[in-house]
């Protein structure tokens, strides 16, 4: 790395925090044993309280790639295949609305490939968040095991098992209950067995249940991700979604309290920048899995057509971007979104080299990881 790159960086937070509205934004780069962490606007609005190196914030979706990993683990110890199918560990839970658990895999349900559909769009995630008035009322609700994995066949599915790409909370939230079955064990003291407690990542943890606040240090967290108050949930679509989004300029409601049990195992862990550095540098090189399932997590399939983040391809849990842009290298990664909080982290194949971003706002755009990684791994990066 070099002053460029360094300026470039922090040049790329100040536009975020001036062109997206964004509260505050951090930024931690690893190579080798070089590292440089830069910050731009505020923690906490009504302070003024600067963000800062360490902070505790939630990472969303990329707790998949932590229930992947766990599973991985498990078939290394010989106590699952990931080519096992549904009904082999849960007989009858996809006895429903037109899903068949004798033809889904674990791996598909790692890699979006089952055929279970968009589970964010579904219509009972609406009513509960998707409002200003609904998230008020429903922020504190818990979510049961049991609602999840109804909820996630509460639609029928969208194509055949394995011939497509969709992005689906659902899989992760099977995978997951496949994972308890096996093992006996919770689905957060496995993860902390197979991946933190191995990794020394000794700022992350899977939230609890009930939890609602965040350990110290940590930013506020700011949302706008609301729809239209009386938008019909029905008419909700992957094409139509942003248009009925509610007014830009209305203040960023603060939802920092806020229970994310809703997201289990396909996205509820606390993490620091610094520790999802270490996290995603492992996967990348290999230095977590054995050679075995390290492969069997980077085969990866096409995102086409699956309404997702554009020039990936994804894994088990994980993506890898296409070589238009990372420039002719091969860069892995891991990325979340949700209310107040979007995560992205990026580093190359050997783990050397490893980029993280977090807003404590959630996903504004791609070209906010696009500019980065341009910026970090790009000539002279």
């Amino acid at each position: 790395m070099n002053e460029m790159t360094y300026s470039a960086v922090q040049q790329l937070l100040d536009r975020v925090v001036d062109e997206y509205g964004v509260p505050g934004v951090v930024a931690e780069i690893r190579r080798g044993d070089e590292t440089w962490f830069g910050t731009s606007g505020v923690a906490d609005i009504t302070t003024g309280d600067e963000r800062r190196r360490g902070e505790h914030v939630h990472t969303g979706s990329a707790g998949k790639a932590f229930t992947a990993a766990a599973i991985l683990r498990l078939e290394a110890e010989g106590r699952l295949s990931i080519d096992d199918t549904v009904d082999k560990w849960l007989p009858g839970v996809l006895d429903v609305n037109g899903y068949d658990g004798s033809k889904i895999t674990i791996r598909h349900l790692l890699s979006n490939s089952s055929g279970l559909f968009v589970t964010g769009l579904a219509p009972e995630i609406y009513y509960r968040y998707a409002t200003r008035s609904g998230f008020a009322k429903h922020r504190f609700d818990i979510s049961t095991k049991e609602e999840l994995l109804t909820l996630a066949v509460s639609q029928p599915p969208i194509f055949e098992p394995g011939t497509a790409f969709a992005y689906s909370n659902g899989g992760f939230y099977i995978a997951a209950a496949i994972l308890e079955e096996v093992t006996g064990n919770s689905y957060a003291d496995e993860v902390d067995r197979t991946v933190i407690q191995p990794l020394g990542l000794t700022h992350t943890h899977v939230r609890r249940p009930d939890e609602i606040d965040y350990p110290q240090p940590h930013p506020r967290s700011y949302s706008k991700l609301f729809y239209k108050e009386g938008f019909d949930p029905a008419q909700i679509t992957a094409e139509n979604w942003q248009s009925a989004m509610e007014d830009p300029g209305l203040e960023p409601l603060d939802v920092t309290e806020f229970n994310t049990s809703g997201g289990w195992a396909a996205g509820n862990i606390v993490s620091t920048t610094g520790d999802m550095i270490r996290f995603v540098g492992a996967l990348a090189s290999g230095a977590l899995l054995p050679p075995e399932q390290h492969r069997k997590m980077w085969t990866t399939i096409s995102t086409e057509g699956g309404h997702w983040m554009p020039h990936t391809r994804y894994g088990l849990g994980v993506f890898e971007f296409d070589h238009e842009v990372a420039g002719g290298i091969t860069l892995r990664g891991v990325g979340g979104s949700l209310w107040g909080s979007y995560i992205s982290v990026v580093g190359t194949a050997d783990g050397e080299h490893t980029f993280a971003l977090h807003t404590n706002m959630e996903w504004k755009s791609w070209d906010i990881m696009f500019d980065g990684i341009k910026a970090v791994f790009g000539e002279g990066g």
